[in-house]
Formats: C-alpha cells, sequence, structure tokens
C-alpha cells in the first residue's frame, strides 16, 4: 500500500499544508495502516452531505481528545474538483489530519481509474498490502460509524500498540449482531482461495492416509492367508 505513494507527494491538511515527499516520510505515515481513498468534489452535494460523516468517523478514530491511542488509520482525500479553489473550499472542511494529491497531480486521475471510481463520493479501503477491502465504503460509514475500523482491522490483521487492553475485553461484548455478516463482507478472493487450497489439502492426506490403512490391511490379510496355507 505505501508503494502506492513512493515517489509522489502528499500533502498534509494543515495550516502550512507540509509536502511529504521522501520515501521515509511516506513510509512513516502510511506503512501498517488502513488506507482510505476519499474521492470527492465540492460540486457534489451528496459529498458535501457525507462529510461531516466521515469527519466525525475520522476524528473519533485519530484525535487524542476521543482516544487514547490513535488509530493505524490514513485518509486520503483524491480530489475530482474542476478548478484548485474548489478543491481548496473543500480541504478547509475536511478534518486537519486528512492527506490530499494537490490539484496539479494527474495522479488523481490515475487512481480514479484504477479504483473504477464511477460515482462520487466513493470511500476505497484498502489493506496494508494494498489489496481492496471495500471499493466504496460511504454506506458502510454512515450505518456502522466507527465500528467499520474494528471489521477493517482485523480483516487486514493489523496489529497495533492498544491490541489486547483490558478496554478491548470491555467492549467485546458490544458488538452488534451484524458484526460477523459485515467481517465477512470484507473477506478477500485471497482469503477464499487460502481456504480452498486448505480443504484440498486436508482431503486428500486423508485420502492418502485411507489408501495406506487399506494397503496394510491388504499385506497382513495376505501374510495370514500364506501362514494358514502353510499350516494345512
Amino acid at each position: 500500500m505505501v508503494d502506492l505513494f513512493l515517489n509522489r507527494v502528499l500533502v498534509e491538511n494543515n495550516t502550512d499544508q507540509d509536502e511529504l515527499n521522501t520515501e521515509r516520510e511516506i513510509v512513516g505515515i502510511l506503512e501498517n495502516r488502513i488506507l482510505v481513498l476519499f474521492f470527492a468534489s465540492s460540486e457534489c452535494e451528496n459529498c458535501q452531505e457525507f462529510l461531516p460523516e466521515l469527519n466525525d468517523f475520522f476524528k473519533r478514530l485519530k484525535d487524542p481528545a476521543y482516544i487514547e491511542y490513535p488509530k493505524l488509520l490514513a485518509l486520503v482525500y483524491i480530489s475530482l474538483d474542476k478548478s484548485e479553489a474548489q478543491q481548496e473550499r473543500f480541504l478547509n472542511e475536511l478534518h486537519k489530519k486528512v492527506l490530499f494529491l494537490a490539484f496539479e497531480d494527474p495522479y488523481r486521475n490515475e487512481l480514479k481509474a484504477m479504483f473504477k471510481v464511477k460515482s462520487v463520493p466513493t470511500v476505497v479501503v484498502l489493506r496494508p498490502d494494498g489489496s481492496v477491502l471495500s471499493p466504496n465504503a460511504v454506506q458502510d460509514i454512515c450505518s456502522y460509524g466507527t465500528d467499520c475500523f474494528r471489521d477493517w482491522q482485523e480483516s487486514a490483521e493489523v496489529i497495533e500498540r492498544s491490541f489486547m487492553l483490558n478496554e478491548d475485553f470491555d467492549n467485546l461484548n458490544m458488538r452488534s449482531a451484524t458484526d460477523p455478516v459485515r467481517r465477512l463482507k470484507y473477506k478477500t478472493e485471497d482469503d477464499k482461495r487460502k481456504k480452498r487450497w486448505w480443504k484440498l489439502w486436508v482431503k486428500g492426506k486423508d485420502e492418502n492416509e485411507e489408501e495406506e490403512k487399506n494397503g496394510a490391511w491388504d499385506r497382513k490379510r495376505k501374510d495370514g492367508d500364506k501362514g494358514i496355507w502353510r499350516i494345512r
């Protein structure tokens, strides 16, 4: 996933709009994190309506005022605005820890094509290895809030410092009945292939063991028959 932005310039949405353009900076801010790509446009009414939901979702996972240990999450705004002024207006409403690509960077359109974005808003969720967890998590964020991140984290097997603390155990019984369904939704084809491979391997192993047992029994029976023949 880090490779997606290596040799690129990411900009922090703070007052100074600091640029992250070295490999060390990019790796430091993206490595071992769930990456959320937010495709939107300031002209889009649905984007404007979704923006407060996304800001609330993000700050509850990143701001020390809401959480003791900020989650391993990075949010990158991919502007599909028609002008730099429109992009700036939208950035003014976005959380200050959001990253973005400069308006003049053509990589914005490459990412749009890469992830087959057909409409906005679109929220693409990526594992740390770059595989897609969700092609569009807008509805999930609106419906389930920060519970989405827990599902993404479990599916991506991301481990953080706060893992296995007491508060994690306290929250286990607070999961909704829809959690297993949502976690299943984020299973990738790789996971399914691994399961199919494991089943085939176990099946083949059992068949080999059965053949060995049958062979041993046949040899034993054959040897026994010889013994009886000699007695006669």
